[in-house]
Formats: C-alpha cells, sequence, structure tokens
C-alpha cells in the first residue's frame, strides 16, 4: 500500500498533504515534503520517539534520562538531552517549533500537516473496528490492512535504552493482535486459501499463541480439510502440555468440539457488503396479457417465506412466450427477495445442454463465495449452494431447461426462496412443483401484442387485416413479435401487405403440434421476410457449434468485410431471429440454431455449406497460430501447419493476442471438435497444436484432453497417418501435466513411429521429446537421453529454438537425477540464454523453474529462489495458472532444504490454492507432501500425518515421480 492510499484510508487525505511524517513502526524515520531527514544518533532518536510516542504530553527532562539510559545515565546526561533536543530541532528546520520546551522538559506538538504513523494505524484500527459493528466487513479488512502495512519491521529498530525495548513489546503485541483481526475477516469473507497460507507461517513463528491455532483450524474446516484442522489442535495440545505444563483455552477446545460434532458449517455465506445478485434480463416494456398467470405464478412466489422451497415451472412449445411470462413474473416479485435473483439459461433443447456443475459455479460467485472455495463436484457445489442460500431470501430463474435431472441441483434447500423454471418439457418428476401449462395467447392479447409493437397509429385503421396477421401467426408471440418487428422496421409496408405475405398457408402455423415442427412453422414467419443477404447470414451462421459466435469469426463464415457483417448480425438481433449477448458477440437462441441448420441444408449447395465451414476453420488456425508465434517466438511450428487460404487476425502485441485465445477458447473448441473429418480433420488437429497454452494454463486441460482423443479416433478411422502423429502429441504432453506418466509414454512412442514414417521432422522432434519426459520421469534414464538427445537432433535440423530449449531442459533434468548436478546447471543456464536471445519470455520462465532445481540440489538456494521469483511474475503474466502453482511448489521445496519449515509450509499452501481444480491430483499430492515435511519440522506431527496420509492416498492413484515440464 502507498503512502497516498494509506492516508487516504486514514481519512487525512493525499500523501502530499502532509509536510513531515514521522516514521516509528519501524526504523526511526522523519520525512519532510518527500525528502528524509537525518535525525542523528540512536539516543538522539531515541529522545525523538520519546517525546513522540508521548502523543503531545510533556516530559521532564529526568524522565528523557530515564528512558534513554535506564540506571545507567552519562555525566551530564541533563546537558546531553538539551544538545539532543537543540540539534533535532536543527535537523526539523522549519517544522522545529513542533518540538518545544516547556516547564523544565520538553514535548512534540502535531500540527495539521504533520503525521505519525502510530497515530495512523491507531486510526485506521479504530475505523476498521466500527466499518465491521455497522456491517461493512470488506470495509473493515480494507482500513485493518492499511494499518498493518505501516509497520515497516521491528518498531523502534535500533534505539536504545528501557523506554524503547517496553515499547517495542508493546507495539509488536499490538501488530499480532491487528493481524489476528485481519485474518479473522479473511477467513469470515471466504478468503481462506491465503489465510490459511499465512496462519501456517505465524504459527510456527508463534507456537504458543492459541488464537492463530482457533483461526488456522477453523479456515481449514470451512475448506473441508477436517482431518487437517483437529490434528492442528491436537499438535497444539502436546506444545501447550510439553512446554509450559497448562491445556488449550476454552475457545480451542469449544471449536475442536464442533468441528468433531460437524456442527460449524463449511463455508458459510461470505460476509460482505457487496450489492446483492440482480441477474434477471430485463423486462419486454410491451409485456402483453397473460393476467391471471402473472397473478397466478406471483403468489406461489410470494409465499417462499412461508414454505421449504417454492418451486414454479412453466412448460410449453418454442416461442409460447415462456421467458417473456417468467421474467416479468420474477421483476414483480423482486421485492420479496431482497437477498437478490439469479439468472441462467440452461440450453436445454440445444446441441450441448449447460452441466449443473458450471452454471452452481457461477451463482456461487455471484452469491459472493471465492473461486478458491468453490469445490469440484456436482454434489459438493450443490450442497454448497444450499448451504449459502441457508437464511436468505433468492430467487433463482432457471430459463429453457432440459429435465428435471439438470435443474434439481440448482434448487434452494431451504424457505424464504423460490425457483422459477421454464422448459419445454413437463417438470413432473420435481415433487411439490407448481405447473403452468403455457397456452398460445387469445386473440385478443394476440392483437394488442401486435399493436404495441408496431404503434396504434399504422394498426387502427387495418384492425382486421392485423386480426389475420396474429391469426396466421397462430397466437404465437413470438411469431407475432417477428413479424410484427418487421412492420415496424418497414414504413412504407402496410398491416394489409403483411397479412398479404402471411396469407399462404404453408407458411403458417395451423395448430399447436408439440416438437420442432411447430417452432420451425413459426420461425418461418420471420425469415420468410429477411433481405437475401441477411437469410444467407442467417444460415451459414447456424452451421456452427458453440455458445456464441465473434463478430470476426462470423465475418471469416460470411466471407464479408467486419462492417457489413456488423450490419447484417445486427437487423437479424432486430428482428429477434439473433441475439447480441455483448458487444461484438452473437448467438442463436438453440431452438432457431436449428431452424437455422435447417434452412442451410434446404437452401444452400453443399459446396458453399462447406467452403463456409473452411473459411471459420481458416480464421481459427491462422489467428491461433499467430497467437503461438507472439507467445512462442523461436518456434517453427507455424512453418508446419496444413494449408490455409482465409486470413485470421493480427495482434499489436502478445498479451492482446492471449486474451483473443482465452476469450475464443469455447468456440475454438467446439468448432475443432465438429468439423473434424474429412478434409477439414488435419486443420481441426493443428488448431489444437496452436491453442497448446489453453491445456498448459491447467484451466482447460480436461477438455483440451477429451477433444484430442476424439480427433485421434478421428484421425485413426480415416487413416490419416500425420493427424494421427500429431493429435497423439497432444495428450502425450497433456498427461505429463496431471501425472499420468504411462499414458503420456504410450502416446509418445505412437506419435513418435508415426512422425517418423512420414518423416515428419517436427513431431519427431516433438513425439522423441515427450518420450523422453517420461521415460525420465519412469525412472528409465538411459532411455530418457537417447530420446531426448534425438529430439535435440530434430529441433536442431528444423532450426526450432523454443524445441531446442526444452529438450535442453529435459536433458538438464536427466543429468540431475543421475547426480550429475554441475553438468545439469551448465545446461539449464544454455537453455534459459537460447530464450533470451530469441525473446520468449514464457518459455524461459520454463527454462529458469528447471534451472532452479538444479541450483536447489547443488545447496544454491538463494539463486534458485531468485529463478523461481522471475518465473513467478512471467507465468501469472501470461495466466499459466498451472505453472505459478508448480513454481510455489518448487519455492516451499527450497526452503525446506534450507531449513525454513515455517516458509516452506507457507508456500506449499500457496501451491495447494493454485493448484485446486487443475493439474491433477498428482500435483496436489506433491504439495501435500512438502507441506506435511515442514509441517513435521515445526513440531506439528498430526496436521503432518494428515497432509501425508491425504499425499499418499492422491498419489497412489498415478505415477509416484515428479514431473518434468
Amino acid at each position: 500500500m502507498s503512502e497516498g492510499e494509506r492516508a487516504e484510508l486514514s481519512g487525512e487525505g493525499p500523501a502530499e498533504g502532509a509536510s513531515v511524517r514521522f516514521a516509528l513502526l519501524g526504523p526511526v524515520r522523519v520525512r519532510q515534503a518527500g525528502r528524509p531527514l537525518s535525525m542523528g544518533s540512536p539516543q538522539q532518536r531515541a529522545v525523538l520517539a520519546v517525546l513522540l510516542l508521548r502523543g503531545g504530553r510533556h516530559v521532564a527532562v529526568d524522565e528523557l534520562v530515564d528512558a534513554v539510559w535506564g540506571e545507567d545515565p552519562p555525566r551530564d546526561a541533563t546537558g546531553v538531552i538539551r544538545t539532543y533536543v537543540s540539534r533535532l530541532r536543527r535537523a526539523l528546520g522549519p517544522d522545529a517549533d513542533l518540538l518545544r520546551g516547556e516547564a523544565g522538559g520538553y514535548a512534540v506538538h502535531l500540527r495539521a500537516g504533520a503525521e505519525l504513523d502510530v497515530e495512523a494505524a491507531t486510526r485506521l484500527a479504530a475505523d476498521a473496528d466500527t466499518a465491521r459493528a455497522a456491517g461493512d466487513v470488506e470495509r473493515a479488512r480494507e482500513l485493518r490492512r492499511g494499518a498493518l502495512d505501516l509497520w515497516d519491521g521491528e518498531p523502534l529498530a535500533g534505539l536504545p535504552g528501557p523506554y524503547a525495548e517496553r515499547q517495542r513489546t508493546r507495539l509488536a503485541e499490538w501488530r499480532l493482535s491487528l493481524l489476528e483481526g485481519q485474518l479473522e475477516l479473511d477467513v469470515e469473507t471466504g478468503r481462506r486459501a491465503e489465510a490459511i497460507s499465512e496462519l501456517t507461517a505465524l504459527t510456527a513463528a508463534y507456537p504458543l499463541r492459541e488464537r492463530f491455532r482457533e483461526l488456522l483450524m477453523l479456515a481449514l474446516y470451512r475448506s473441508g480439510r477436517q482431518a487437517e484442522a483437529l490434528a492442528v489442535y491436537t499438535d497444539t495440545r502436546r506444545q501447550l502440555t510439553d512446554e509450559v505444563g497448562v491445556e488449550p483455552g476454552q475457545e480451542l477446545v469449544a471449536l475442536q468440539q464442533r468441528i468433531l460434532r460437524g456442527t460449524d458449517q463449511p463455508a458459510p455465506a461470505p460476509v460482505t457488503a457487496s450489492v446483492a445478485p440482480a441477474q434477471l434480463p430485463a423486462t419486454l416494456p410491451d409485456f402483453t396479457g397473460r393476467d391471471h398467470l402473472v397473478e397466478e405464478l406471483g403468489k406461489q412466489l410470494v409465499q417462499a417465506p412461508h414454505m421449504v422451497v417454492a418451486v414454479s415451472s412453466v412448460s410449453g412449445i418454442g416461442g409460447v412466450g415462456k421467458t417473456t411470462l417468467a421474467v416479468h413474473v420474477a421483476h414483480a416479485a423482486r421485492e420479496s427477495f431482497p437477498d437478490g435473483q439469479l439468472y441462467v439459461d440452461l440450453q436445454g433443447w440445444g446441441p450441448s445442454p449447460v452441466d449443473p456443475a458450471g452454471i452452481l459455479g457461477s451463482f456461487l460467485r455471484a452469491l459472493n463465495v471465492p473461486d478458491a472455495d468453490i469445490p469440484e463436484s456436482l454434489t459438493e457445489r450443490a450442497a454448497l449452494y444450499r448451504s449459502v442460500l441457508a437464511g436468505r431470501r433468492v430467487l433463482a430463474l432457471l430459463d429453457n431447461a432440459r429435465d428435471a435431472a439438470q435443474v434439481r441441483p440448482l434448487l434452494p434447500g431451504t424457505e424464504g426462496c423460490a425457483a422459477l423454471i421454464t422448459s419445454r418439457a413437463r417438470m413432473a418428476h420435481l415433487v411439490g412443483t407448481h405447473h403452468v401449462d403455457l397456452d398460445v395467447m387469445d386473440p385478443d392479447e394476440a392483437l394488442l401484442l401486435f399493436t404495441r409493437i408496431v404503434g396504434a397509429d399504422r394498426v387502427a385503421p387495418h384492425r382486421p387485416a392485423a386480426m389475420d396477421v396474429v391469426a396466421a401467426c397462430g397466437f404465437l408471440p413470438l411469431a407475432i413479435r417477428i413479424a410484427a418487428s418487421r412492420l415496424a422496421a418497414r414504413r412504407t409496408w402496410t398491416v394489409a401487405v403483411l397479412a398479404r405475405k402471411l396469407s399462404d398457408e404453408h407458411r403458417r402455423l395451423d395448430e399447436l403440434q408439440v416438437g420442432d415442427l411447430a417452432v420451425k412453422a413459426t420461425f418461418e414467419l420471420g425469415y420468410g421476410q429477411l433481405e437475401p443477404e441477411q437469410a444467407r447470414a442467417f444460415r451459414l451462421l447456424g452451421l456452427v457449434d458453440g455458445p456464441d459466435i465473434s463478430l470476426t469469426a462470423a465475418a471469416a463464415i460470411l466471407d464479408r468485410t467486419e462492417e457489413d457483417t456488423e450490419d447484417v448480425l445486427e437487423a437479424l438481433v432486430d428482428t429477434s431471429l439473433l441475439e447480441s449477448v455483448a458487444p461484438g458477440r452473437y448467438r442463436y437462441h438453440d431452438l432457431l440454431r436449428l431452424f437455422a441448420r435447417t434452412c442451410a441444408t434446404r437452401e444452400e449447395p453443399q459446396a458453399e455449406r462447406e467452403a463456409a465451414v473452411s473459411r471459420l476453420l481458416d480464421f481459427y488456425l491462422t489467428t491461433a497460430a499467430r497467437v503461438y508465434e507472439l507467445g512462442r517466438p523461436g518456434d517453427t511450428l507455424i512453418r508446419h501447419l496444413a494449408p490455409v487460404t482465409h486470413a485470421g487476425l493480427d495482434f499489436d502485441n502478445q498479451h492482446t493476442a492471449r486474451d483473443w485465445l482465452f476469450t475464443e477458447v469455447e468456440c475454438l473448441l467446439a468448432a475443432a471438435r465438429q468439423f473434424a473429418h474429412g478434409d477439414s480433420l488435419p486443420r481441426t488437429v493443428d488448431v489444437l497444436l496452436t491453442a497448446k497454452d489453453l491445456a498448459e494454463s491447467g484451466l482447460h486441460s480436461p477438455r483440451f484432453l477429451r477433444l484430442a482423443t476424439a480427433l485421434l479416433a478421428a484421425a485413426e478411422e480415416a487413416g490419416d497417418v500425420r493427424s494421427q502423429a500429431r493429435a497423439h502429441v497432444v495428450p502425450a504432453s497433456a498427461h505429463q501435466f496431471t501425472g499420468r506418466f504411462e499414458l503420456s509414454y504410450q502416446h509418445a512412442g505412437d506419435a513418435h513411429g508415426s512422425a517418423g514414417a512420414r518423416k515428419d521432422i517436427r513431431e519427431s522432434g516433438e513425439a522423441a521429446n515427450d518420450r523422453g519426459v517420461t521415460a525420465s520421469v519412469l525412472g528409465n534414464l538411459d532411455d530418457a537421453r537417447y530420446y531426448l538427445e534425438r529430439a535435440l537432433v530434430a529441433y536442431r535440423a528444423d532450426g526450432n529454438l523454443d524445441g531446442e530449449s526444452r529438450a535442453l531442459s529435459n536433458l538438464a533434468r536427466v543429468h540431475l537425477d543421475a547426480g550429475a548436478t554441475a553438468t545439469a546447471i551448465e545446461l539449464a543456464e544454455q537453455t534459459v540464454e537460447i530464450d533470451r536471445r530469441a525473446g520468449a519470455l514464457l518459455r524461459m520462465a520454463c527454462s529458469r523453474y528447471h534451472l532452479a532445481i538444479a541450483l536447489n540440489q547443488a545447496g544454491r538456494h538463494a539463486d534458485a529462489l531468485a529463478q523461481l521469483d522471475l518465473a513467478v511474475t512471467a507465468f501469472g503474466e501470461d495466466r499459466m495458472g498451472l505453472w505459478v502453482g508448480l513454481a510455489h511448489f518448487r519455492v516451499a521445496q527450497v526452503h525446506l532444504s534450507m531449513g525454513r519449515p515455517a516458509e516452506a509450509a507457507s508456500y506449499a499452501e500457496k501451491a495447494l490454492s493454485q493448484l485446486r481444480g487443475i493439474g491433477g491430483d498428482w500435483h496436489r499430492g506433491s504439495a501435500l507432501t512438502v507441506l506435511g515435511r515442514a509441517l513435521d519440522e515445526l513440531g506439528q506431527a498430526d496436521r503432518a500425518r494428515a497432509c501425508l496420509s491425504e499425499a499418499r492416498d492422491l498419489q497412489e492413484s498415478g505415477s509416484t515421480q515428479a514431473p518434468q515440464g
């Protein structure tokens, strides 16, 4: 925290407003207008400290003598004190009047514009207590952190005398008290991962301070680590009885009993002052009719405080207005749910219904649960969701559900909450649900809706024709809205013209039917009124899977400029045939996408459909290749990609490029999966290779691996040897990061054989490198050296600096495992230099990571930590979360080697927090092992055993060796 931020928190305004600042929470320092002043000898500074800490009160000279020298003052101590005061005034210059002589003594009076850090910290702490009492926990946490940030080491550092010693003790104890309060707020607001890391170090530094132990137990328990929490109690009790002969305090004993009973709920709702979620889409200003249903559903919702949980379900055919009705009712009932309204489109009738686990993650984040506290499994997320909602009044609108199984985990579990569901299917299997079967509008409602959209001045003179239009629409709200929107946008048309256009019974819904046919007829009404270019766009864009599509990708499909494409897409948005979900991003309603594909099959020649898809693949491949090229300079992959004819995007810098990749990940992977066949197969495999950073980040590894498996199966079925070799390379690398080394070895061997057969020099290098890595991990050092040297030859023949660096790094690890530490360091240093020359920042971070491992083994611990510090910074900037976690794990290992178990435990906790949900159980097991060893050295034997036991359980399911990277 900067001085300006501290001053702002303390209510003093910007830092520049203080002419002189005195600091005692560290070495005694004085700054005047930002410039440091020299305040003389330690004894002279001790005099200043005494005066400052008296808060403007008079201090007699005798008291000053006693404070500085105690029972052993020098001769003429009084004269020495006067000399010190004189020199202090001289040093203060224009602020000398702050130090005043008063009746045989002195005092420092701080006026406006002068500040003492002790007083600032006191104010911040008091303001924090006030904020917490008012319920503003986040503000309290910010203020308390501001107070703690004012400390700069040991208070009154280097000052002599009994007074300074007493004050040092007092201020140090005050800091620990503030720290306890800060960590209590961290645990309370759900920042448990960070709290565990800090508390682990603090319990090692202050083993007899029970409050730190209590907070650590609470944070561990609420993070689902009950065994460790109880082990902390056991360790604490043994240490207290062994060292001081006392039992733990009542608070610690009571907490242990609550944990044993399981009555202290894990992960309660974070106490924050954030705004309640208000996710409901906007209600339509022209909402029409449905009065009795609005009243019926509204009554059900307002009964929520008196029911276990109020669930209402609205079902009906597509386009009948289920979502419109539900949103309108939900808005009308908002006041009954002051703690928030949640909303999700479950896409139940699309090709890929939304996974309830993903939705629960989004809901929990909206309810202020930190990412680090959201569990992985659906069952655990559903349980946490219900726990967070307990005692709250929240409405969940679950739109477009597939079936009861998709919805059930998303239902609240306590009174006061309610759920409103829409679906084409009746939720008959949801016990206790109030069901509403939504039919089409009655004629008067349908005509009123049409009139509100088009305008009474245009409809009133042509009422019979208008009734013909809504009748031709089958009184289906979506059809009426589409037709009316087209008429409203065309001022030269009359209602009669629209009625004539809809008079053909083949384009009109004669009767309601369940299923797609009725919906298709409704959509035909709007589609038939599109301009030719709009209709073409509607058809072609519907060919592509994915949650949405960007403007630039749509332009590639349509083979139009971005400007022309945007005009067409916005016209489709205006007619409700497409949704604008964000600037430059569009999506179909799931049924509209199916209808668009039907139109494309019916009206577009196969060659044009294939050309549109080919342009999209070219766009994704060339753009992903540019991202890869910027992030991995010196790599030759770009030269070995399948040929393309359509250009992609260019980027000014690596960060913009990476933003694109992480934004487009869902669409990119969906397109690769959808078009992995025929002539498109080589490009879909290459898309995966160019997007490999998505897998290495850890966030998308599982989906990436599943897609690679699907592409491999497609390549084998097609007999495409090139694609087989490349598709094997992806899982060979990905399995290394999840600890499944046997599988990695198999895939690398298959890739090596396929690449060698077709003399693919780059993939031969990749396969040999992966084969060498896994051979080394599995303890086959001779095979590892053989394959890595072959990889090195291939990479050098191809001019692939990135590959050369990776092969040398892995060879360094082989030499390290063989005991040739000096050779390992030499090779690792070569890789760093190669990456530096190439400007490959991410690759250099990986090389530094490997160099640090060798340096640690050589006993050069400080050098190892320096390399890891640089690596962590680079990994973080590139969103490589998995690598950040691995680097923290290595830092913990270094500290353990240096005999610093407290620091090792702290970094092991950071690694566990970072690796949660990414990288597989193997890495978590490795971090737990280091944590367990560190805790054992700290004397926390029971918690250490709990960690080591969990680590063994995790690692028994995979390899027992370290990952190479």
